[in-house]
């Protein structure tokens, strides 16, 4: 408990530190494929720091390192937002990163550079306290995970041959621990009509009657997926509808939907096409898991196929029980345990690569993605004590 009230103090000497470093990360607009500015400026700061080693790998993730000890963990926070959205529903200016009442404003202070910014700040303490323990920690500040989440992490573990123990994903949790989340896949079904004039459709045959068809299906597919005690319901929703034909006056010859699928536990890739063919059966249509490729800051073109699979650890879990624990002993009472609505990099390092994750970050969920995002600086301070105290206990 001393250690704990050491870490929790250094913490809190080091809150100003740590805002500041989030606020400045906030300044550099970092769209996906776009992160060059943020990731120098984190480089710059782990090196500050202190960090045994820091690097940018290929893809262009920054990854720090303290300790060079044979049991390997990691802590990861992905540094490129989505956009800004309409201005209009902003109350003070997103690239700010002002400091006020408490909190971080901007976009990307919860989702998510507040956890890298507070993860530096426990590389700060892990150095000036010392890591006594045999542990290398890798620190991932990691990048186009709002493009594709999990391409980075499957970049580090299949190209870097960096493959930890355990990951601590800093997510925004409310300061929660969570365990798991539902994974996702995108799915295109195209439709091959045929065209005819329009004063004469019955000599051909409309992609966009095949399609609306299957879209009434796909809707009554959504009420009858799998639910589970925890992760809840997978879904199935069109998110968007194509068509096209050689002229307005003419039969469409072509149609297609786009399916925004997640996953809940005991579905997935297979499970979730089989559906969609089971529905277009007998109907000349094409059912594709879509692919992902896209060009980094670094040059380098990368990508993977869109599915991102579902995953959860077991509460009693040696890392979500340290977690507990960890949490216990620094602030006094017990953290929620949970799961996220959305989808991280854990689908890659778990999902894929079965490496067992906690979640714990700074923000609320609810602010990803929204206007006038936000992070509570107390989020912050206490995210720094844990990442810090949970590495030394490990």
């Amino acid at each position: 408990m001393k250690l704990a009230k050491k870490v929790l103090e250094r913490a809190e000497k080091y809150e100003e530190y740590t805002a500041k470093n989030l606020s400045k990360l906030i300044k550099i607009k970092s769209l996906s494929g776009e992160e060059k500015g943020v990731v120098e400026a984190v480089v710059k700061m782990m090196k500050e720091a202190g960090f045994d080693e820091v690097r940018i790998d290929g893809l262009g993730n920054a990854i720090g390192r303290i300790g060079n000890g044979k049991k390997v963990i990691a802590i990861d926070g992905h540094i490129d937002t989505v956009d800004l959205g309409n201005p209009e529903d902003w109350d003070f200016d997103p690239l700010s990163g002002e400091i006020k009442d408490g909190f971080v404003h901007g976009r990307g202070t919860a989702d998510q550079s507040g956890g890298p910014a507070a993860f530096i700040t426990a590389g700060r303490i892990l150095k000036e306290l010392g890591l006594e323990n045999d542990v290398t920690i890798y620190f991932t500040a990691t990048v186009m995970e709002e493009d594709c989440d999990g391409l980075c992490w499957k970049y580090i573990v299949e190209e870097e041959k960096i493959k930890p123990e355990l990951v601590i994903v800093t997510e925004p949790t409310n300061l929660g621990i969570y365990r798991g989340h539902r994974g996702r896949m995108e799915i295109e079904v195209s439709f091959h009509g045929l065209s005819a004039h329009g004063s004469a459709p019955e000599r051909g045959k409309n992609a966009i009657y095949m399609a609306s068809k299957a879209a009434l299906e796909v809707e009554k597919l959504n009420e009858r997926l799998a639910d589970d005690p925890f992760l809840g319901k997978g879904t199935i929703t069109i998110s968007e509808f194509v068509s096209s034909s050689p002229s307005l006056c003419a039969v469409s010859d072509f149609a297609k939907i786009h399916l925004d699928r997640r996953l809940t536990w005991g579905e997935d890739k297979e499970t979730a096409l089989n559906e969609v063919r089971e529905i277009v059966d007998g109907v000349e249509a094409k059912v594709e898991l879509l692919n992902y490729s896209k060009t980094s800051y670094t040059g380098l073109t990368y990508g993977m196929e869109k599915y991102y699979p579902t995953w959860k650890i077991d509460e009693d879990h040696k890392v979500i029980q340290k977690g507990v624990s960890t949490f216990t002993d620094l602030f006094g009472s017990k953290p929620k345990v949970d799961k996220w609505t959305f989808s991280t990099n854990a689908v890659a390092i778990n999902g894929l690569h079965k490496i067992p994750v906690i979640g714990f970050g700074p923000g609320q969920e609810e602010m990803a993605h929204a206007p006038n995002e936000k992070a509570p600086i107390d989020h912050l301070v206490k995210a720094s004590a844990f990442y810090a105290y949970y590495c030394m206990r490990y």
